[in-house]
């Protein structure tokens, strides 16, 4: 008797403990946007004003992950683990997506804020690819508190000279190695020896302020005066993206595919139909994401041939239900993005490949 209650009771452990909620994630492949399509009002994805605009055959797909569970939606263990056996699903920790301390409406916030920042720095890149000039202008977001700038500089100020030097903001095309904006002020801010002084101009509501300041040593070790800026960004044209409620950065270098197309008499893809995810900085450098896994189910399920894959991302895609199903391609940098497609275009050459 006392047998039979034990592994009723064990049983009824057992089958509670399938029911308790985890703090895991499960990640499943999402939608897929063409950045060439048109949205459901028939308005194009991407809109370009203020310059001449062109439609192409084949696509330039962004890619998403779908994830489920949260601090606010807790999966079972019975959904976790028939999630870990699906080949088209991954179960993470929750951390990942939810930092302690953060809750699911700050981490939406943030992820709006990051695709906003990526639809601009798309723009730059794909203007920089197209040499096409425009203004980036360094702009004072924040200070580091108990760091020489922290009540000497404010949020809000354009930094316009470095130690009398007029800081250039005029960019001139992909090809240029100069300094511009906010890169100009952090590469002549650091060039010189912690302890040394600096002095900046500052454009502070119309009015010019003169600072200077002692440097610290920096996290690197260079020096540092503690002022997080970012470029104010004045385009010759006005591009707007929309893809709904879809937030992070990962978008980026899909978005500035799409803008060169959208700008381009001729079309980038040949008519091919192309899906990708990565990260894309002002002047053209693709940064890894995430979910490359779930990604590829999902361009491979939406009709996508090949597939582009930040370099830092290679490391994912063998662990993909469609890898061997799309061509996949490496690329670093924007231009690697446009050499790739005239391969494909062309039909000849070879395409750079994951290792």
């Amino acid at each position: 008797m006392t047998l039979v209650a034990a592994l009723v009771l064990l049983a009824g452990l057992g089958y509670g403990s399938l029911h308790l909620p985890m703090p895991y994630l499960v990640a499943a492949p999402g939608v897929t946007v063409d950045t060439l399509g048109q949205q459901e009002d028939g308005a194009p994805v991407i809109g370009v004003e203020g310059a001449e605009n062109y439609e192409h055959d084949g696509s330039l797909s962004m890619v998403t992950v779908q994830y489920a569970g949260g601090p606010d939606h807790r999966l079972n263990l019975f959904t976790l683990v028939t999630a870990w056996l699906s080949p088209s699903q991954a179960v993470l920790p929750e951390e990942l997506l939810f930092p302690a301390g953060r809750s699911q409406e700050e981490v939406t916030e943030r992820q709006t804020v990051q695709m906003n920042d990526s639809q601009t720095d798309a723009t730059a890149a794909a203007l920089n690819q197209l040499n096409i000039d425009y203004e980036a202008i360094p702009l004072v977001a924040d200070t580091v508190a108990d760091m020489p700038a922290d009540g000497v500089v404010e949020p809000g100020d354009r930094i316009i000279e470095v130690d009398g030097e007029k800081v250039p903001t005029h960019t001139t095309g992909a090809d240029t190695e100069e300094l511009v904006g906010s890169s100009y002020v952090v590469e002549r801010v650091g060039d010189r020896e912690p302890g040394e002084p600096v002095a900046l101009v500052l454009d502070r509501d119309g009015e010019e302020v003169e600072v200077d300041m002692d440097t610290v040593a920096g996290e690197e070790g260079n020096a540092a005066v503690g002022v997080l800026i970012a470029d104010d960004m004045d385009f010759p044209v006005d591009v707007s993206i929309s893809v709904g409620e879809i937030g992070g950065p990962s978008a980026g270098m899909m978005f500035s595919l799409g803008i060169i197309d959208r700008l381009s008499e001729e079309g980038v893809t040949g008519g091919a139909r192309i899906a990708g995810s990565g990260t894309i900085t002002s002047d053209g450098q693709v940064g890894g994401v995430s979910g490359i896994p779930q990604k590829m189910v999902s361009a491979k399920r939406d009709g996508a041939e090949y597939f582009f894959v930040a370099a830092d991302s290679c490391s994912q895609i063998s662990q993909s239900a469609a890898y061997g199903e799309l061509d996949v391609v490496r690329v670093e940098t924007l231009t690697d993005a446009m050499d790739a497609l005239e391969v494909i275009r062309g039909g000849e050459g070879e395409l750079p490949r994951c290792e």
